[in-house]
């Protein structure tokens, strides 16, 4: 009969469960965290980012967000730069082989990196690592003996290899070398809880698996879902343009947030604040926008800055210059092919009579030249989802250009 588990752990298990897709094994982490209570030594929590990209946005933060909340238990946080890995390239989701990075461009990125998690975590009790640090003094020969221990097979059980594999795209044998990789992080790290999006749920396993040959106690492994960017559907994503950078200018954090769906804006308070779920069904809907757009926005950029974001969207809401009465535009209608689930806001310039050419699209939206919902809009990569839970955009494109985009 297994042990009743402690009031204080109960209430832990509550914070850390938050918005959580799986835990790995539930029963594990509720006897590594009375362990950690009983010893007043706290748990190891590693949570690894590849810097592939020079910033990172809102999607990010799911995790970041949660080893906070570690962090404040008393914790030990491990936040690991995945330098070593980036260079080889995360091939979950991925349809083809990534395109490698140099050395540099990992390191450039990690810099803008450190500055940007601090944001969130404390830097007084949070531990900085690279996976560089013990992957780039490991010898041919330790490597061999790593990958000794996974069989091909059990890698090739991975969805999106089974796809390539049948589709016949090919595979890389330096892709097949991530998962072990990561693992092995584990391994060095003495990892007691592992953090990861829903999709890096492969990864991880094979962390608990290597930790076992190495007679360590697996890990246990929290894994928290994908964040979905501002148009609704699908996951946050640069270049998918639906994405919300810790970088971007306060006003323009703020109006993308208000831009939220009603439903999109509940997950992002349930992933990125501590605020009671039901206190926040209760509020109205656009007040409870504009709290959570102060909240995120102070985060980043301080209290100051969250109350002039806001009250410059007041201003531009009030002024109520777009115009009445415009007939709504399907949005199908500006595909270019049938197939198509995203139709590029510079697609819609351009067929919509805006500009003549998609140079002066991109050249009109870097300059500040296009709204969306009363928020300029900096990304030429920017995309709407024909799969958006809105039923309408209003575009503003130079001073007389006005667009009622419609969705459904």
């Amino acid at each position: 009969m297994k042990p009743a588990i402690s009031k204080e752990v109960q209430n832990q298990i509550e914070l850390i469960s938050r918005g959580a897709v799986e835990i790995i094994q539930a029963e594990d982490l509720a006897e590594k965290l009375e362990k950690s209570l009983k010893e007043k030594k706290p748990l190891r929590i590693k949570a690894g980012f590849d810097p592939t990209a020079p910033d990172l946005h809102l999607g990010h933060t799911v995790l970041l967000y949660k080893l906070k909340v570690f962090q404040d238990l008393g914790h030990e946080v491990i936040f690991l730069i995945g330098d070593f890995t980036g260079m080889i390239g995360d091939p979950t989701g991925r349809s083809e082989t990534r395109k490698p990075l140099t050395r540099e461009q990992v390191l450039k990125n990690a810099e803008t990196y450190k500055e940007q998690v601090f944001k969130i975590l404390d830097p007084e009790k949070t531990t900085v690592d690279f996976n560089s640090r013990w992957m780039s003094r490991m010898t041919a020969e330790e490597m061999i003996h790593l990958a000794a221990h996974y069989s091909v097979a059990r890698i090739l059980e991975r969805d999106d290899f089974q796809k390539r594999y049948k589709a016949n795209h090919p595979i890389s044998v330096h892709e097949m070398l991530y998962p072990l990789v990561q693992g092995y992080d584990s391994v060095i790290l003495k990892a007691d809880v592992e953090l990861g999006g829903s999709d890096q749920k492969f990864n991880l396993l094979v962390g608990r698996d290597l930790q076992r040959v190495y007679h360590q106690a697996p890990q246990v492994i929290l894994t928290m879902p994908l964040l979905e960017g501002t148009d609704g559907a699908k996951k946050m994503s640069k270049s998918l343009g639906n994405s919300i950078g810790l970088t971007e200018s306060p006003g323009e954090m703020f109006g993308k947030i208000m831009s939220l769906d009603d439903r999109t804006m509940i997950r992002y308070y349930e992933l990125l604040t501590r605020r009671e779920m039901d206190e926040v069904k209760r509020a109205h809907p656009m007040q409870a926008k504009k709290a959570l757009g102060r909240e995120l926005v102070a985060r980043y950029h301080g209290e100051a800055a969250a109350g002039e974001a806001a009250a410059d969207f007041e201003k531009k809401f009030n002024r109520r210059e777009f115009p009445e009465g415009l007939s709504p535009v399907p949005i199908r209608e500006f595909l270019e092919n049938r197939s198509d689930e995203n139709v590029s806001l510079v697609q819609v310039l351009v067929k919509s009579g805006f500009v003549k050419s998609r140079s002066e699209a991109k050249r009109l939206v870097e300059q500040g030249g296009v709204e969306i919902g009363g928020v300029k809009v900096s990304d030429v990569y920017m995309n709407f989802s024909l799969t958006s839970e809105k039923k309408e955009v209003r575009l503003k494109a130079g001073k007389k250009g006005f667009l009622l985009l419609k969705f459904s």
